[in-house]
């Protein structure tokens, strides 16, 4: 564990006491796995004997592996074989929960499925994220920007006639994540029935809700949203990216009270005079060229004067950066979300931490990404295999480590 009084001890952690078996790979997956380790869950993840092929991925793909893998032990397996199969299953037998993200029934034929996993353990709470929950499209297989395509995700956040998808794996992390909500009422459930439950989570089902506002939104209207990638019209007369002599802050100006405070402390005395901006419907109203007055005043301003002087009213605003200048962002440094963390080869990255506090503390890192199998041996001999056993396998390419 991250040794720093911003994160609970391994003996607060939620979930201590909990093992879990990860089979899965890509996002999706490892994403719920990661949530359920970074709770104090016990997680073993099954990789292939050459390893989860995200460890080998470069370019955009590249951050998936030292961001997702944390936490977890890793068990290097051929279930190709009958025998690496046959010590899955064994595993399995004895976890809480297990995680998977292959396609529907593919595990079947390992002998890795609900059904068959569920009549030699009961208790088993099974994780199936998938493309999609029930209905047509149930076999199909997908992707983040697939359902982000058809599910007007990249409609709304692009232009006219150009989709975009929005850059971050927002269904693969979240999907993941609601996997894992289902998985703990199934654990809390389980308390009472004494029996798990089989918790389905689907990519398209979980894009369904993040553009559910814009349903609604022409259901209430009849008029279509216009994508964010053309000249939208936000419901507030500032709400707004503004130039300043060095960069460039967004800033919201959202109430009647927060209208007040602006004009007193930005604006020339006019602005606060001028009947046609009273209320908030008033400054909307005034936007084309209430937008532009207020630019002409604020890019005279350096961002950090500007943003320190936004704090200092109580005004909500937000420099405009890049991902990576987060690393030096004093709130999150201080406030333990980035986490250092150290790959197997060496490399060092610093690493989101869950976006969750308990009792002011945050979930840390208890163990590294580790290397393909690193935990082989000490989950084999968990199951009561001694050494001769274990190096026989190894020989026989059934396990790696």
């Amino acid at each position: 564990m991250t040794q720093n009084s911003a994160y609970l001890s391994d003996d607060a952690l939620p979930l201590r006491g909990i093992k879990v078996l990860e089979l899965s790979h890509m996002i999706m997956g490892p994403a719920g796995g990661l949530v359920l380790a970074d709770l104090g869950a016990e997680v073993i993840k099954v990789e292939p004997l050459d390893g989860d092929r995200t460890r080998r991925l470069k370019g955009s793909g590249i951050g998936y592996f030292p961001v997702f893998s944390r936490n977890k032990q890793s068990l290097a397996v051929d279930l190709k074989s009958a025998e690496g199969q046959a010590l899955v299953r064994e595993l399995a037998h004895g976890c809480d929960m297990l995680v998977e993200n292959f396609r529907d029934d593919s595990l079947a034929q390992y002998g890795l499925d609900y059904a068959t996993l569920s009549a030699a353990n009961p208790r088993l709470i099974y994780v199936s994220l998938k493309g999609f929950l029930s209905g047509p499209y149930k076999q199909r297989t997908a992707l983040d920007e697939v359902v982000q395509m058809m599910g007007g995700m990249a409609y709304i956040n692009g232009g006219t006639g150009a989709p975009q998808r929005v850059a971050p794996s927002v269904n693969d992390i979240l999907g993941g994540t609601f996997g894992v909500v289902g998985a703990l009422a199934a654990l809390h459930d389980r308390q009472r029935t004494g029996r798990g439950r089989h918790v389905r989570a689907g990519l398209f089902e979980n894009n369904l809700l993040l553009v559910a506002q814009f349903i609604a939104q022409y259901q209430l209207t009849g008029t279509a949203p216009i994508p964010m990638g053309d000249k939208r019209t936000p419901p507030w007369g500032v709400y707004d990216i503004f130039n300043t002599q060095d960069g460039r802050v967004f800033v919201a100006v959202v109430s009647d009270a927060n209208w007040q405070t602006f004009c007193r402390d930005f604006l020339p005395p006019s602005f606060g005079e001028d009947e046609r901006l009273r209320t908030a419907i008033q400054r909307e109203a005034a936007r084309p060229w209430l937008v532009p007055a207020v630019a002409e005043v604020l890019k005279s301003w350096k961002a950090a004067d500007l943003c320190a002087a936004l704090e200092a009213s109580g005004l909500s605003y937000g420099p405009i950066r890049q991902p990576h200048d987060l690393l030096d962002d004093p709130h999150l440094n201080q406030g333990g979300a980035l986490l250092p963390t150290t790959m197997p080869d060496g490399q060092r990255v610093a690493a989101a931490a869950l976006p969750i506090e308990f009792d002011g503390r945050k979930v840390g890192k208890r163990l590294d990404p580790q290397p393909v199998g690193a935990q082989t041996r000490q989950v084999l001999r968990g199951l009561g295999m001694d050494e001769a056993r274990i190096d026989a396998l190894v020989r026989q390419g059934v396990v790696a480590g």
